[in-house]
């Protein structure tokens, strides 16, 4: 990993509980982390879990902690914003101040509803015109207690509903590897538009060759989600090749969202 450039996808820097602030303390000790495995460059994102319909003056504020990373690690750190879907003219306004004015590069979306539902249509609208990806907190539940959790949790088969139905548009079905994950797998396996990151700390033991088989290495981006060093485990362990590694590493199919912001 220190050979090669390592891009994480997926990553998120906490505020100190107020979605005001950045916890300093944890980012550095973060970036520490990142610097003993050898990440080169960190995608971070601030979604608002504890407030179940994110008003917009929390969801920009928690972008603008966001930034506060961005700024912290120049080059290094990379911004999603984060918006709640229920409020479509802030949130597309939102995602356009964090775009134009902080030089975010993407979209981070939470369990507020399914990604084919009709309420994202702005946003993936928006999101087609700034050319900018969209990831999708996805997982596919069998168990009663974690759809009672999560009831809106998107899944493989949200993900291709809506990748066909925006065609123009990019997707990231997050932490392929959480609950029944050969479900999401197969259900976005003809969906070109739609890659996955292999951020968490679940895994077992063919997850990484089923994804490369299914998908191929380069609609799979490194991820980590506050579990850096299992992910880079689960991919320095898996049975596939050199190569199939260094790309998932690089995210070379992502690279020119990094390449052409200002910040």
């Amino acid at each position: 990993m220190h050979d090669n450039p390592v891009v994480a996808w997926h990553e998120h820097f906490w505020s100190n509980g107020d979605f005001k602030t950045l916890n300093t303390s944890v980012a550095d000790d973060m970036m520490r982390v990142f610097d003993l495995i050898g990440v080169d460059k960190v995608v971070t994102s601030l979604p608002v879990n504890t407030i179940k319909r994110c008003p917009p003056e929390v969801f920009v504020s928690a972008n603008n902690v966001t930034y506060e990373a961005v700024k912290r690690f120049p080059g290094r750190v990379y911004g999603m914003a984060y918006a709640h879907p229920g409020y479509a003219k802030e949130a597309v306004a939102e995602i356009e101040r964090c775009v134009k004015e902080l030089g975010f590069v993407g979209v981070k979306l939470y369990y507020d509803y399914f990604m084919d539902d009709p309420v994202y249509a702005p946003i993936i609208e928006k999101c087609i015109e700034l050319d900018i990806p969209i990831l999708q907190h996805s997982m596919h539940f069998m168990d009663a207690g974690n759809k009672v959790r999560q009831p809106h949790a998107t899944d493989g088969v949200h993900m291709a509903n809506a990748a066909k139905r925006y065609p123009e548009a990019t997707f990231v079905m997050g932490h392929f590897t959480i609950a029944e994950w050969q479900y999401s797998l197969k259900a976005i396996a003809d969906c070109p538009n739609v890659y996955t990151d292999m951020s968490g700390s679940v895994y077992d033991r063919p997850q990484m060759e089923e994804a490369v088989r299914v998908l191929g290495a380069d609609r799979i981006l490194f991820g980590t989600d506050n579990s850096p060093s299992a992910c880079a485990g689960k991919l320095l362990g898996a049975r596939i090749s050199d190569e199939d590694k260094k790309t998932i590493l690089a995210g070379s199919a992502f690279s020119r969202f990094l390449e052409r912001t200002g910040k």
